[in-house]
């Protein structure tokens, strides 16, 4: 390092303050309420390599510090004083960006006519055409259908906006003013971080600020391999599941085993299922990408938090992600709705850690961000399009602590949008907004509640979509003894004659009066729950997070006029059953796994993804077709018979040794 610990400390924090100064400034000027309310963007300051040596601890999108803008700068060639590039094409932008209304602009900051960093900004825009509102639909099948794509280009020559850039932008939305107007919120993000690092050089010079981009990083790793020379050195494996591809019933797996050795950590993803034919790829090009890192990020900080938040914590982490496979897919694939695999990929590194050190990480989180968006008739033969909530559940329990209800920054840190800004905005009426009690998973330490929302539609012909939808099937698991949260649910006209029960929906037609509840899972609880204090139990029933008959069947506590009956508790927590790892994935799971055992699906996808792409998708449809022929409709949620358990396993066995 170049520079003295004071030195790079003042600084370190200086450049912090400069990329959350950006996104007050991108969240204060912001058009849509994903920008001025959900807060669903970020700001950073990238080195000379095109990665972030400064990125905001508190506000926007908190998992995106891995991201790398260096191919994208590259693919525009020569860059001048006033040019901003643009681009959403995950591809072409070698994974900056990971789907279409994701846009992302990077400005040249200049010091006496030579480059001396970066400036980032990223925004999730309404909507960038395609073949919905809002762009992003589970069930599309390339990245064509997904709306716009924007190779690097130059949306500012000279400080000049591109006219034809501009045009192009304006005629592939359906809100095309929304987005002009958070892309100029982006601009002023811009221009306030080079103003600032202006500031900063006159305060210390060129060379200082120059050497803290490099110094910062450098340093961070350091600290990155302080903490992971804590792990104990192993590899650990760990799998978990999307509940289906939206396309068919088939569950698609992750699988890792996460090696720590020497303060460093090699993340293999081999055993992982191919790409889909559907929209939930993760475009890492087979990267330390950012969706494939993040619970790297929040060990180290979690363990040390003194460390600075920049890519230097990725430094000693080593990917291993199949060309061809779901965090690895070939172009054209659809990466719309990546986030849903991004939060299970996160789920699987919590599990694989989790072995290492049990008492350090969580029990899984409700494993679910659904952007609830709204597309309502605008009077004009268009559409208004805007997110009414990105619902969330809770964080998983952990030793000493229970999980936090309705809140998870597990992979964004959004925020709520306030029920009158919503109304405010919107053709709808919310009736609930609040937490779902006894979904958290009961353990010593509890997991977090989920949430519920319902909300009456106003206007006939509008539009309701849930994007990521998960964990409807297969439930958050729990740890160290600790039982799995609730599933998630979709209710339309839930207590009315016309009552039903949905699963994943594309684009969901409602009318006014129809009404729409989403109910996301509960989080896994962590310890036995039989051990959990008994006034915690009783608080719980107090605050609405579990009812008195949750505590009963859960806890083995009973309640009585507000207070715990001792004696009958006593008796009841001897009659619960024991407390062990074999139950803590749910019942849907351990149905699964009865069949689709680890060391087969290893074999099985190694098998696939050795493919050629097109008879890829279509030789994993044919197998999961025969292995499920015999199986009721409902399985895994319904149980199976013994026989039809046992001829589904020789099937599948005999066809991965055959691949």
């Amino acid at each position: 390092m170049k520079l003295d610990p004071i030195t790079l400390a003042i600084l370190g924090n200086k450049l912090a303050a400069v990329s959350e100064e950006m996104c007050l400034t991108l969240q204060r000027t912001g058009r849509t309420l994903y920008v001025k309310e959900t807060a669903d963007f970020a700001c950073a300051l990238a080195g000379l390599d095109g990665r972030f040596f400064a990125y905001p601890r508190s506000i926007g999108v908190s998992g995106f510090v891995g991201l790398e803008c260096g191919p994208t700068i590259a693919a525009v060639g020569p860059l001048e004083p006033g040019d901003v590039i643009l681009t959403n094409d995950p591809y072409r932008s070698e994974g900056l960006a990971t789907h279409l209304p994701d846009l992302h602009m990077i400005q040249p900051y200049f010091h006496d006519g030579k480059i001396v960093a970066y400036g980032w900004c990223f925004v999730h825009c309404s909507d960038v055409g395609g073949r919905v509102p809002s762009s992003i639909s589970p069930i599309n099948t390339e990245i064509f259908q997904e709306g716009l794509r924007i190779p690097p280009v130059k949306l500012m020559k000279r400080g000049e906006m591109t006219a034809e850039v501009r045009l192009f932008l304006d005629a592939n939305s359906r809100t095309p003013d929304a987005n002009m107007g958070d892309i100029r919120a982006m601009l002023a993000a811009l221009s306030a971080g080079r103003r600032r690092l202006e500031q900063t050089i006159a305060q210390h010079g060129v060379a200082a600020v120059s050497n803290a981009a490099v110094d910062l990083v450098a340093y961070a790793a350091e600290k990155a391999r302080t903490v992971l020379k804590r792990v104990p050195a192993g590899t650990y494996a760990f799998s978990d599941y999307l509940d289906d591809d939206a396309a068919t019933r088939t569950p698609v797996r992750i699988a890792l085993a996460a090696t720590f050795e020497k303060g460093e950590v090699h993340l293999d993803f081999t055993g992982t299922d191919p790409q889909l034919a559907t929209a939930m790829n993760i475009p890492s090009r087979g990267r330390p990408h950012a969706w494939l890192t993040l619970r790297v990020l929040a060990l180290v900080n979690t363990l040390d938090s003194t460390a600075p938040l920049n890519v230097g914590l990725l430094d000693p982490v080593r990917i291993t992600a199949p060309e061809g496979s779901l965090v690895n897919p070939q172009e054209p694939a659809a990466t719309g709705v990546r986030h849903a695999a991004a939060i299970r990929v996160n789920d699987v590194l919590n599990g694989a850690f989790g072995k290492a050190l049990p008492d350090v990480m969580p029990a899984a989180s409700s494993g679910t961000v659904i952007p609830v968006v709204l597309a309502e008739p605008d009077g004009r033969g268009g559409r208004r399009v805007q997110v009414v909530e990105p619902m969330i559940g809770g964080t998983g329990g952990r030793f000493g602590r229970d999980g936090v209800d309705c809140r998870d920054s597990g992979i964004s840190n959004l925020a709520n949008n306030p029920v009158e800004t919503v109304e405010a905005e919107l053709g709808i009426d919310i009736q609930t907004y609040a937490l779902r009690p006894d979904s958290g998973g009961a353990g010593q330490w509890r997991g977090g509640c989920g949430m519920e929302l319902t909300f009456r539609i106003l206007t006939d012909d509008s539009n309701v979509l849930g994007r990521g939808m998960e964990r409807l099937v297969f439930r958050p698991w729990g740890s160290n003894g600790g039982k799995p949260g609730l599933p998630g649910a979709l209710i339309v006209n839930r207590g009315k004659p016309s009552e039903r029960h949905l699963g994943k929906i594309d684009v969901l037609n409602l009318n006014a009066d129809d009404t729409v509840t989403f109910l996301t899972p509960g989080a896994g609880g962590w310890g036995d729950p039989a051990r959990r204090d008994l006034e915690a139990v009783l608080q719980d029933v107090k605050n609405g997070f579990i009812s008195p008959e949750g505590a009963a069947a859960d806890y083995g506590v009973v309640i009585r006029d507000g207070a715990v009956d001792e004696a009958e508790t006593a008796t009841l927590r001897q009659t619960l059953p024991p407390s062990n790892a074999s139950n803590a994935q749910g019942p849907e799971r351990e149905r699964w796994e009865s069949i689709f055992t680890a060391p087969v699906m290893d074999r099985l996808n190694q098998g696939l993804i050795a493919l050629p792409g097109a008879a890829r998708q279509r030789r994993r449809r044919e197998i999961f077709d025969a292995v499920l022929t015999d199986l009721p409709e409902t399985f895994p949620r319904a149980a199976a018979n013994e026989q039809a358990i046992s001829n589904a396993r020789e099937k599948l066995e005999a066809i991965a040794q055959s691949l």
